[in-house]
């Protein structure tokens, strides 16, 4: 059984820049990764200062490369379970039966997006059906956007995809606006449709060209933007007992968690965090875990002294 450091779950954007941080600090590091990034669908990733218009999928690779520079292992896994194995740190179980063990686990296996159940959202999900207009909003700007509302906050969040463009509809259920978000939208000249949507529809180019409500009426649209319900993959957080709230684990600023020898960053904890703020919480998490590690260190070197021990 392999014995590091620190084992990163997860190799996005949070785990791949703590896991640099840490291999240069001339730690032990592992990353384990399922292979499976929220952002896959993607064809660019934007606004990272420098990486503005990579690749997701480039990213990563880079991030890879750069910490295997530095001494950091790669491992392609799924982990199933976290033990706590008392002074020796955790317990990693991997899906193929593997175990690794770690003074430290750093958990940053993200979330998943939940879309409204309607026909062709899912299968247009990161092209044209969007969630983050600070990500894509300039790609799809003055073109015909659409807002799928019907929950909360998403008046508000229409009024945010607006400042891209001057064509908007926003669709909702009947009766949910409340006359002070109606009135907002009149006034800026989002169009309101008010119904139950059938499905999204695609032309014979492959491409969306309208919002199909059910009752007959076609709205042509380019681009749809969705506030999806957000469902962090924290089941390995949870099973170790991390408090929690409203469904989210509880961190500090630096990622701890309220279990100790265990930190939590990027989209797992904080769903709102794009690329570029998940690599700086996995940053911040991993210079707090490098200082954990060396009070641990400080503490065993002086019951080695006091033993009569040495230590180097």
């Amino acid at each position: 059984m392999s014995s590091y450091d620190v084992a990163v779950i997860g190799g996005g954007a949070a785990g791949l820049s703590a896991a640099l941080v840490l291999s240069r600090a001339r730690r032990t590091v592992v990353v384990i990764d399922a292979g499976a990034p929220r952002n896959a669908p993607a064809t660019h990733m934007h606004g990272f200062l420098s990486r503005d218009g990579m690749a997701p999928s480039q990213f990563l690779a880079v991030g890879r490369t750069e910490v295997v520079g530095y001494g950091a292992a790669l491992v392609a896994g799924t982990v199933t379970d976290l033990v706590g194995a008392g002074r020796e740190g955790f317990s990693v179980l991997l899906a193929d039966g593997n175990r690794i063990q770690a003074r430290r686990v750093l958990v940053t296996t993200g979330l998943r997006d939940e879309l409204p159940a309607i026909p062709g959202l899912a299968d247009r999900w990161a092209r044209e059906v969007l969630h983050c207009p600070y990500c894509h909003g300039h790609e799809v700007r003055d073109q015909r956007l659409g807002v799928i509302g019907g929950t909360p906050g998403a008046a508000r969040y229409a009024q945010i995809v607006r400042q891209w463009t001057h064509d908007l509809v926003y669709f909702t259920a009947p009766d949910l606006l409340t006359a002070t978000e109606r009135a907002g939208l009149v006034a800026r000249a989002i169009g309101v449709v008010e119904g139950d949507i059938e499905q999204l529809v695609i032309d014979e180019a492959d491409r969306p060209c309208g919002v199909q409500m059910r009752d007959g009426l076609l709205v042509p649209r380019d681009a749809i933007f969705v506030p999806p319900t957000f469902v962090p993959h924290s089941q390995l957080l949870t099973a170790l007992g991390c408090d929690v709230d409203d469904g989210w684990v509880i961190t500090d600023a630096t990622g701890r968690t309220s279990v100790a020898g265990v930190w939590a960053a990027g989209n797992v904890t904080d769903p709102r965090a794009q690329v570029i703020t998940a690599a700086g919480a996995g940053s911040a998490a991993a210079i707090a875990l490098n200082a954990d590690l060396v009070e641990d260190d400080v503490r065993n070197a002086v019951t080695t002294y006091h033993l009569g021990g040495c230590t180097t």
